[in-house]
């Protein structure tokens, strides 16, 4: 899968949850399948904005894949699943109503900063996980 395919998970490289986040998937995306965007970078930046998010009110998670737009709750089981294997498992959460998972995701990505805490730099990969970030 090339670059230009890969699926792109844009994220807040500030915030510390997120920086984890981040962390979590390069340690379990065994194949290499997603490629990263840090909000603050022009990438990031420019899919936020193609897809009708706000980059200067970064609330949303947002999941590119063949073209298409995942935000939220909808983003993270479908980042989860792609990871194949047990994380599959996490799809089970989509029997609860969509409005539900979005409202605590919401209500998480607004305290972010405040419960997990937020770095002066954007996170910074290691040098051989440096082909798999955008900016």
């Amino acid at each position: 899968m090339s670059a230009v395919q890969a699926p792109v998970i844009v994220f807040d490289g500030v915030c510390a949850l997120c920086s984890r986040w981040v962390g979590f998937l390069l340690r379990f995306d065994r194949q290499g399948r997603y490629r990263f965007a840090a909000i603050q970078g022009a990438n990031g930046r420019a899919l936020l904005a193609t897809h009708g998010l706000d980059p200067d009110d970064p609330l949303s998670f947002l999941l590119v894949e063949q073209g298409r737009a995942y935000t939220d709750s909808d983003a993270i089981l479908r980042v989860l699943a792609g990871l194949g294997g047990l994380w599959r498992l996490a799809t089970i959460a989509r029997w609860l109503p969509r409005p539900a998972r979005d409202r605590s995701y919401r209500w998480l990505a607004r305290n972010r900063y405040r419960w997990f805490g937020r770095h002066d730099a954007c996170y910074l990969p290691a040098p051989e996980q440096q082909g798999r970030f955008l900016d």
